[in-house]
């Protein structure tokens, strides 16, 4: 079973902290670059089919081959555990702590 990709890169503000987050641009945008929280709404990565809503909750750090630095999330409401690749704006302090978690 494969994994369908739907781009969608639009602006938000993060449910966590308030910030107002702009488009990507090259790819899309999938948490905030300063809390690393993200909303649990994908299926499949931009299908927007989730019911649950919750707020994801970055929890660790893996570092990929290919991808590069990949922050691991728990849903703060079902428990779902998802990952997504970092931007290259994101919140490096952040991203060095989550490193030292797992």
């Amino acid at each position: 079973m494969y994994s369908k990709f739907t781009k969608i890169d639009e602006e938000f503000i993060c449910e966590n902290c308030g910030t107002k987050v702009e488009k990507l641009g090259y790819t899309c945008r999938n948490h905030c670059p300063t809390c690393l929280h993200s909303k649990h709404v994908d299926i499949n990565p931009g299908d927007r089919q989730e019911k649950c809503h919750g707020i994801l909750e970055p929890i660790g750090l893996e570092i990929n081959n290919k991808k590069g630095y990949v922050i691991i999330f728990r849903c703060k409401k079902c428990g779902a555990i998802r990952k997504n690749k970092s931007a290259e704006d994101d919140n490096m302090e952040l991203l060095i702590q989550l490193s030292a978690k797992h």
